[in-house]
């Protein structure tokens, strides 16, 4: 008996996604899902931030942020467009993900904060480091 099967149209919609995935973003890599786990660290440090400050949650607020979020991930889409149209093996798309990686990582600091919070310091000294490459890219 195989536990691990999957119907062949769970398969054909997971191959969809991914082929759709690797196109838009040239493949995966690690700057892609720390990227990500940024973004929900952020949200979620947002969110515990404005509970903290007893501001409760506010949808307009959380919209323009999940659309900004959106953005970043267009940002990175034709980040990745010009690096094939200009045949510059990943350099842009890494550039655009360090940078948009150095922002979530300062508001997820300072989310942090808010909420009464400290980060550790070692952290805090790579999130700069980070900062200054994006910055250089």
């Amino acid at each position: 008996m195989n536990f691990l099967t999957v119907n062949s149209g769970t398969g054909v919609v997971a191959g969809g996604i991914g082929a759709v995935i690797g196109f838009a973003f040239g493949g995966w890599s690690e700057a892609l899902t720390f990227l990500l786990i940024a973004m929900a660290v952020d949200i979620i440090s947002g969110v515990t931030a404005s509970l903290k400050e007893g501001r409760g949650i506010n949808s307009a607020v959380a919209s323009v942020g999940l659309a900004k979020k959106g953005l970043m991930l267009l940002v990175i889409i034709l980040a990745h467009r010009i690096d094939v149209l200009m045949e510059l093996n990943a350099v842009v798309i890494t550039a655009a993900a360090y940078f948009y990686i150095a922002n979530e990582l300062v508001s997820i600091t300072e989310n942090i904060g808010r909420a009464g919070l400290t980060l550790p310091g070692k952290l805090t000294d790579i999130i700069e480091v980070l900062k200054r490459k994006g910055d250089d890219k």
